[in-house]
């Protein structure tokens, strides 16, 4: 006699689909160090087109807004790929900021060719020192002190002429002349000696009169000595001057003749060339070596003579390879200075200055004629950061400000020259930053005309098995790590599909999947292994959940212990299990909920406990209107819809959120209209439309995985098993152990498309099809639901009559 199959062996699901199925013996290799290390990114065309576009686009406001989940690897993608594109571009030149003698305020800029920027600053270091020694020199020469000497020796000459010619005239008068503190003082004299006190108090009257007119008369003499004296003084300082000038100009010619001859193609160059002479020939004296005063404070002599000449410097503030082409800069603070720069103070004494030479170069200046990576989300943290950036862009020029200003403090500062610019902009954030900037800030797609999107996943095949095995070659080659076998490339797959919740597909999250790497390689290592083998990556892996899973441990004690009910055996009416997925950060697990649902004669419908208590999101409320929509469709014809139901999550005391419960709700509404019992040794999740369709869901590992947890604490009886929408087995990729579970006959998984099918697993009935008559069987789930909606209805009908009649009593059960 043949043996007919169960009606639920239809649609158990063989351990084969459960998870990806990887052969290692197929990937063609036996180790990763046999294999040609990535060089290429797996699976994001779409973003590496965008990138390519954007990386050497060159008209304005072609900046790239690089956007994708984490862990995907952008940065150093987007990293990578710019410094290919940089290294065949031509360097961009030096700069330097030089002081402006007219207006020390306002430095000027100078740019030099790729490397000739700190050529020019030693040449002017180098000229400056030996001006130094030379005009020294050169004034202590003695060729110059005895021209120098010469033309004080005549100046002296002349002077001693107009005193005798001024003696002369004095004695002419009566009187000579003594030098005191004051200048030269008239003296009477007698026979050509002073006069005494005693002949000057002898004098008659008439004698004394004439004596004070002649010293009235040799006073203008003497103020007229007194000024050809200074003028005199005067010449000889000027043609002292003139000398000097002279001496100083047959110094500097040479020196700077060399100068103008290397910098002769530069115009601006040759000018600033041309005031550093002007300015040293009005301040040479400032290259001679004098005594110092001793200084009142200790440590005054500091702010001597060297800070003179500091005027003379190059302050070098961007500085090129000559053959390294354009720069690529990754800002990871980028505040407003560290963008635009900043002008940096000192302080000696408790005082405060700052001159040209503190002047610094920001990440726009650095990146000019390259690539400038930022972080969005950092970036927008940053006070005056993001109008900066835009200012940047729009302008195509950085000037740098001290941001005190910004503050409404008035200060009296440093106004460099603005230095042009020519940057590519790369940010970097999350696609919801890139939409809300394009909604409200006005300038963004103006400014980003590129996006480049990163992509989750990729169709899984051989070539992308076989890049994610080049993918750890290279991590193992750059980080010194052991190699992998082929068995732990094949779990490291297997894990990517987990990963994706795709079998037919791979994750790219390659930030996850490289710390896999490394944990796996510190376990090998550990165990002096030289070779990560496949169980040192499920080591890892568990590894990595066991140390985020305390929370999911916790309830599952509570279910083991009753805190939590959840029944795992027997049958029960309008009373299911659900399953629910939590999400913990990147961490996710399942649990099992009692779902219940009581029904009694009304009209209210399907109420929601968990919205009438605000504890339901819009698409579990959704869910449950579906739910109601499905039931009306299937059983309201010729009498009316007379139905009340309540359904709610037992023991949850937080917001419920999607729909995936749809199918468990209906089927304890079911349960309680036809006082069918339901298996408790059964989870069910999956969403529902209104023709009874089910629909996928998210999380079917972790939900499935979430109940086996509690069926193992249980004990596996071999009769418990979770059903599934069909249409997720796509996305099956469970861990090992419950798929040997399943192979060994102790748990069971489930694929339904249909609720009917569902219902089936779930009752162990069948469910009925309505008959040519438009009505179900009576032996049939259906049909009981049927026949007890159309007695509530008869009950609401005959209710609403006596009603009408003023009948008031007990109304029929």
């Amino acid at each position: 006699m043949e043996v007919q199959p169960k009606m639920s062996d239809n649609f158990k699901l063989p351990a084969a689909v459960l998870s990806p199925m990887i052969e290692a013996a197929q990937l063609g290799y036996s180790v990763t160090s046999d294999l040609t290390p990535l060089e290429e990114a797996i699976g994001q065309e779409r973003a590496v087109k965008a990138l390519e576009f954007g990386l050497h686009v060159k008209s304005a406001g072609f900046n790239i807004y690089v956007c994708g989940p984490i862990g995907m690897g952008k940065w150093s993608m987007v990293k990578e790929m710019a410094k290919r594109a940089a290294h065949g571009a031509p360097t961009p030149p030096d700069w330097c900021y030089v002081n402006n003698f007219q207006d020390p305020s306002r430095p000027y800029c100078l740019a030099f060719p790729a490397g000739q920027g700190r050529s020019f600053r030693e040449a002017m270091a180098a000229l400056i020192q030996n001006l130094r020694r030379d005009i020294q020199r050169v004034f202590e020469s003695t060729k110059y002190l005895e021209a120098k000497a010469k033309i004080e020796e005549e100046t002296v000459a002349r002077k001693q002429a107009l005193f005798e010619e001024l003696t002369e005239l004095g004695r002419g008068h009566g009187f000579g002349f003594k030098e005191t503190h004051l200048g030269l003082a008239l003296v009477p004299l007698k026979a050509g000696r002073p006069v005494t006190e005693k002949e000057l108090a002898a004098l008659s009257r008439a004698e004394r009169d004439e004596m004070n007119e002649k010293r009235k008369a040799l006073d203008g003499e003497i103020r007229e000595f007194q000024v050809r004296l200074h003028a005199l003084d005067h010449e000889a300082g000027q043609r002292v001057r003139e000398m000097d000038r002279e001496v100083v100009q047959l110094v500097l010619e040479r020196p700077f003749e060399n100068l103008r001859k290397s910098y002769e193609a530069m115009p601006q160059v040759l000018d600033y060339l041309e005031k550093v002479r002007e300015d040293i020939l009005a301040n040479y004296k400032d290259f001679l070596r004098r005594e110092a005063p001793a200084p009142e404070l200790p440590g005054l002599e500091l702010m001597g003579r060297h800070l003179d000449l500091t005027r003379y410097q190059v302050n070098l503030i961007l500085e090129h390879q000559a053959d390294g082409g354009a720069p690529v800069v990754d800002e990871s603070h980028p505040t407003y200075a560290n963008l635009v720069g900043k002008i940096e103070r000192k302080a000696h004494m408790g005082v405060v200055y700052t001159d040209f030479t503190e002047i610094r170069a920001g990440a726009f200046l650095q990146a000019s004629g390259g690539y400038l990576i930022l972080n969005a989300l950092d970036l927008l943290r940053q006070p005056f950061a993001w109008d900066a950036l835009k200012r940047v862009i729009r302008t195509r020029e950085v000037k740098i400000e001290d941001p005190a200003e910004f503050y409404g403090f008035s200060t009296i500062g440093l106004r460099p020259q603005p230095v042009p610019v020519d940057v590519k902009v790369i940010l970097i954030g999350p696609p919801v930053l890139f939409h809300l900037l394009q909604a409200y800030e006005e300038d963004f797609q103006k400014i980003f005309k590129v996006k480049a999107e990163f992509d989750l996943d990729v169709t899984r095949d051989e070539r992308q098995e076989r890049l994610y095995a080049r993918f750890v070659a290279s991590l193992c080659r750059d980080e010194g790590l052991p190699h992998f076998g082929s068995d732990a490339v094949a779990e490291l797959i297997r894990y990517g599909c987990r990963l994706a919740e795709r079998q037919d597909r791979l994750s790219l999250r390659l930030g996850l999947l490289g710390d896999v790497v490394r944990e796996a390689s510190f376990l090998a290592q550990s165990g002096g292994c030289t070779l990560v083998s496949g169980s040192d990556v499920e080591t890892a892996i568990a590894n990595k959940r066991y140390r985020s899973n305390l929370p999911e441990q916790w309830i599952q004690d509570e279910i083991k212990e009753g805190t939590l009910m959840v029944d795992l055996e027997g049958e029960a009416v309008g009373q299911v299990n659900g399953l629910s997925l939590h999400l913990l950060g990147e961490y996710g697990f399942g649990r099992p909920c009692r779902i219940t649902a009581r029904t009694f004669i009304g009209t209210k419908g399907v109420i929601d406990i968990q919205r009438e208590a605000e504890l339901a999101g819009n698409i579990h409320s959704k869910g449950v209107m579906i739910l109601a929509g499905f039931l009306a469709g299937k059983f309201a014809g010729a009498h009316p819809f007379a139905l009340s139901a309540t359904l709610t999550f037992e023991q949850t005391y937080s917001e419920v959120e999607g729909d995936s419960a749809a199918v468990a709700e209906l089927a304890a509404v079911l349960s309680s209209l036809a006082n069918a019992p339901l298996r408790q040794y059964l989870a069910v999740t999956g969403s529902v439309n209104q023709l009874g369709e089910v629909q996928p869901i998210g999380g079917v590992n972790e939900k499935i995985e979430g109940f086996f947890e509690s069926c193992k604490k249980h004990g596996l009886k071999g009769d418990q098993g979770v059903i599934i929408p069909a249409r997720n087995i796509k996305h099956l990729a469970l861990r090992r152990e419950v798929v040997e579970a399943v192979e060994a006959g102790n748990f069971t998984v489930y694929a339904v498309h249909t609720v009917e099918e569902a219902l089936e697993l779930l009752t162990g009935m069948p469910v009925g099809k309505r008959e040519a008559d438009g009505q179900y069987p009576e032996n049939t789930l259906y049909g009981r639901v049927a026949r007890r909606l159309e007695e509530m209805a008869r009950i609401v009908t005959t209710w609403a009559k006596r009603k009408e009649k003023g009948w008031q009593g007990n109304l029929p059960k």
